[in-house]
């Protein structure tokens, strides 16, 4: 699968060798870090959408009123800074799509058939992209509502585009990864502890062994909230067979702390050599996985929700409804077969003896 590189990122291909560089349309470039996947090269991006590296670019400042500037708007506001790191990563790569697509439209000529229409239909054959734009967009409205630009949400009615949600593994494909790789191989412990932790890769990459000791106790990433839980048995077998080489539990061959972006590679490779072809299958379903899990295992909602760290009831009663969904399917068919066998006579007549026939006429 090709490469998705973040926007204004240039290739050049030198004498078997690839450079990499930020330019944005025929502004001056600025070199980034070869490898994309690392952190250097992800600040350096950082700082060149920023302006901060190298010479600015010189980009055309946008018109009051405009999408453009409702973006520029928002970037410089208390609510877009108090976003975690890693969220600004997200939203500023999603923004500057939308700005490079639409920063030219009216703020206030926004309506629904308009969105449709120019924004998110030309994503039709891409349903993540739409759902994303959708929901930056969306975001977008609120502040200018907030900040008096609109006095309604022109984007009202509008239904969310089906994304390609992340799925949980099926049993098979447990199975499948098992086989491949074994109890003492780095896979099967980073695979345990995604299972057993319900962590996210940009928290799987880091974790401590003190992490793991103390019971599997970190705090998540994307949204700051504590887990604590319990090491589970199966974790724990794997963690025995584990090697403490590093402070950090998943290192690298060279004996470094793995990159996110490295982690998420690793995982997908391990994946295709356990023989699982069905690219719906990623890393991160291990934590949908144990969300399914525990529902089918009968954790309430409230256990679910602390022990994958969600921030709202509604996302671990999700689990919890489907499972109610198969065991109730389960004892509908259960209470249809016993229904059947109820309504057969439990004796026939045979049994009883042949039935006497008698002639002539009865007695009075």
């Amino acid at each position: 699968m090709p490469r998705k590189w973040p926007p204004h990122v240039d290739r050049n291909h030198v004498k078997g060798r690839t450079y990499l560089s930020f330019r944005i349309g025929k502004g001056p470039r600025v070199k980034l870090p070869d490898d994309p996947t690392s952190q250097e090269f992800r600040d350096a991006y950082a700082a060149a959408m920023a302006g901060g590296a190298g010479p600015k670019p010189a980009v055309k400042k946008d018109a009051a009123g405009t999408i453009g500037a409702l973006i520029a708007a928002y970037k410089s506001s208390g609510q877009y800074g108090g976003l975690s790191e890693t969220s600004k990563s997200g939203y500023a790569s999603r923004l500057e799509q939308i700005r490079v697509d639409h920063g030219h439209r009216a703020v206030a000529g926004l309506n629904k058939d308009r969105i449709t229409s120019f924004i998110l239909d030309p994503l039709t054959d891409r349903p993540g992209a739409a759902l994303d734009t959708l929901k930056k967009l969306r975001i977008l409205i609120q502040f200018a509502i907030s900040k008096e630009w609109l006095k309604h949400d022109p984007s009202q009615g509008i239904k969310r585009p089906k994304g390609n949600e992340v799925r949980s593994w099926t049993d098979a494909e447990l199975a499948a990864f098992e086989r491949r790789w074994p109890i003492g191989t780095k896979q099967r412990t980073a695979y345990a502890l995604m299972l057993n932790m319900g962590t996210a890769r940009v928290d799987t990459h880091v974790l401590t062994w003190p992490q793991v000791d103390d019971g599997a106790c970190y705090r998540r990433h994307k949204t700051g909230v504590q887990v604590d839980m319990a090491i589970s048995e199966d974790l724990q077998r794997a963690l025995t067979a584990t090697p403490r080489k590093h402070v950090c539990v998943l290192i690298t061959e060279w004996g470094k702390p793995f990159t996110v972006d490295g982690f998420s590679g690793w995982m997908r490779d391990a994946i295709t050599a356990a023989g699982i072809s069905d690219l719906t299958c990623r890393p991160h379903g291990l934590r949908k996985t144990l969300g399914r899990l525990l529902a089918d295992a009968g954790c309430s909602a409230h256990d679910i929700m602390a022990a994958l760290g969600h921030t709202t009831l509604a996302e671990a009663e999700r689990y919890t409804r489907e499972a109610d969904r198969r065991r109730g399917g389960k004892r509908a068919v259960a209470s249809l077969d016993a229904h059947r066998a109820n309504k057969s006579p439990q004796t026939t007549a045979n049994s009883l003896g042949k039935i006497v026939k008698t002639e002539g006429k009865t007695r009075p």
